[in-house]
């Protein structure tokens, strides 16, 4: 069989090592030892070839803004979202496409190869306008998942049921929600029944921003527990953050995690963001922020991770590497065995690629030849040393690369180069 692009002498994150991939027509069309030749060969030198980074939660229209119109003195959720507010009234379309496709071209070289996007849709939808043309500019080498957010609040803001609607109508792919930004606890749950019956009416996703707060009485995850399975939208919804798990009694969690199983709920946190964010109104000790993880992945819940941001009014860090992500969820999340971190792992890949529905994605024949050669021999090491991507691979065909990490000494006696790889 001829092949279009082989990839020689790779590890794979299941364990296996020195095996060839070959790729054929955009897909992965055998994996063994000693394939025949390919038009295109990259010698893997037995390092780690993974699915490419999948980051299930981001805001692409605020993204790269970072001081425009002022910065978030406080650090705090309130004011970013305040500050969000001022930057909706001078930015342009134009604009926030061009942040946006420079990010993608970030996140490419990064291998994030899928993204989903919130995209807010209150008093405008200037947003929606610009991150449609750029899920067209950039579809070939790129997932983009839309999400139609009401960032003021679905009751809370003037017209923000008709522009989501609007914004479904146009091509927009998952319904979104804030309900602890509502007014009252009362008018989130309302929300949240409302967004669901939109999902369900039109055959939607849902992926609501839920309970992003150090208070333990914001329980919306309930409601959203119990509207999907009154919808019947098993499987197809996500609650985003979660942070008000982390200051709930154990006697509640303990009936709260059996119903978020019970309804297949999808989970993801966002470790970056969380655990800056979170806990600002504490003194000491300071609360860590991070949902329940372990919890919720003992139950056999999809959990996923995502970055949410990068150089915006929330976050002023952020370089689109998902192994920065699941190298401060391990930190945060006590999650340091070797199975949790390689869990971890799956949080930035595979995890993500369920929660947002990706057709074909994995390391398998018959997979789209999606792929990421990265400078190291598996997952944990990928994470602890925040791995080069040597190549990336879209479809079968190269679409970055970086040359290896690597310090040349002047130590005398010592070896003279030294990598991040040290086993």
């Amino acid at each position: 069989m001829s092949f279009d692009l082989v990839i020689r002498n790779a590890n794979l994150v299941d364990g296996r090592i020195g095996l060839d991939i070959g790729c054929a027509g955009g897909r992965i069309a055998a994996i063994d030892v000693q394939l025949g030749g390919g038009f295109q060969e990259i010698d893997a030198a037995g390092q780690l070839v993974a699915p490419p980074f999948v980051d299930p939660h981001f805001h692409m229209d605020a993204t790269l803004s970072l001081g425009r119109p002022r910065l978030n003195a406080s650090g705090t959720l309130l004011e970013g979202i305040e500050l969000w507010g001022e930057l909706k009234q001078v930015q342009t379309a134009a604009e926030i496409v061009e942040r946006a496709l420079r990010y993608c071209d970030l996140a490419v070289a990064q291998g994030l190869l899928a993204i989903r996007s919130h995209v807010d849709v209150c008093g405008t939808l200037t947003g929606v306008e610009a991150l449609l043309e750029v899920h067209e500019r950039v579809k070939d080498y790129l997932d983009l998942q839309l999400v139609a957010f009401p960032q003021d609040g679905l009751f809370r803001s003037a017209g923000a049921e008709s522009n989501l609607l609007q914004a479904l109508d146009r091509g927009v792919d998952v319904v979104g929600g804030i309900p602890h930004f509502e007014r009252t606890m009362q008018e989130g749950d309302a929300s949240v029944a409302r967004l669901c019956a939109i999902a369900a009416e039109r055959g939607l996703m849902v992926d609501l921003h839920c309970d992003e707060t150090d208070d333990p009485n914001s329980r919306h995850v309930e409601t959203l527990a119990r509207e999907t399975l009154r919808h019947g939208l098993q499987g197809r919804v996500t609650g985003s953050h979660l942070t008000s798990m982390h200051s709930m009694d154990d006697y509640y969690v303990s009936k709260l995690i059996p119903l978020m199983a019970e309804s297949r709920l999808n989970v993801v946190a966002n470790p970056l963001i969380n655990i800056l964010i979170q806990g600002r109104h504490d003194t000491y000790p300071k609360r860590r922020g991070l949902t329940r993880v372990a919890e919720l992945q003992a139950t056999g819940l999809t959990v996923a991770f995502g970055s949410d941001c990068v150089m915006d009014p929330w976050y002023p860090l952020g370089t689109a590497d998902m192994l920065d992500v699941a190298s401060m969820a391990i930190h945060v999340g006590h999650l340091s065995s070797m199975e949790a971190m390689r869990r971890c792992f799956e949080a930035v890949t595979t995890e993500g690629a369920r929660v947002m529905g990706l057709d074909g994605y994995g390391v398998a024949v018959g997979k789209r030849a999606d792929l990421v050669l990265l400078q190291a021999g598996d997952p944990i090491e990928a994470i602890r040393t925040r791995a080069v991507r040597l190549a990336v691979i879209k479809a079968g065909r190269l679409v970055a690369e970086s040359a290896p990490r690597e310090s040349r000494l002047h130590l005398g006696a010592r070896p003279e180069r030294v990598t991040p790889r040290l086993t």
